[in-house]
């Protein structure tokens, strides 16, 4: 299964960037820095009409319950727009937001 399509399936730029908001703050966390990585190409992908990640890739790399949460995103992705925002709302009560903790580690050494 190809992702490629995934750009097309958002009612608009703001869909998308909400979206990808939630990927990189609650869904891409630093302490695992290869699921990071991952997530991060995911997140790119929605954006991107060649390949940047695949699902095999994601499958490889993702964590169970992280992964099943970007399947569901795709599904809905190409189902409709309302789907999307359902699967906006669900992410935003199951995940809590991420602390960064590059930035942290930064922040602390400029106190």
């Amino acid at each position: 299964m190809t992702l490629t399509d995934l750009p097309d399936g958002f009612r608009d730029a703001e869909q998308r960037r909400c979206v990808q908001a939630m990927i990189a703050g609650r869904l891409a966390d630093d302490h695992e820095p290869q699921e990071c990585r991952y997530l991060m190409r995911f997140w790119w992908q929605l954006s991107m009409p060649y390949q940047e990640v695949s699902v095999a890739e994601l499958r490889l790399n993702v964590g169970r319950r992280k992964l099943d949460v970007v399947m569901e995103l795709i599904s809905a992705i190409r189902s409709s727009h309302e789907e999307i925002d359902a699967w906006l709302a669900g992410t935003v009560r199951t995940f809590p937001v991420l602390q960064d903790h590059g930035f942290s580690a930064t922040s602390d050494n400029h106190d």
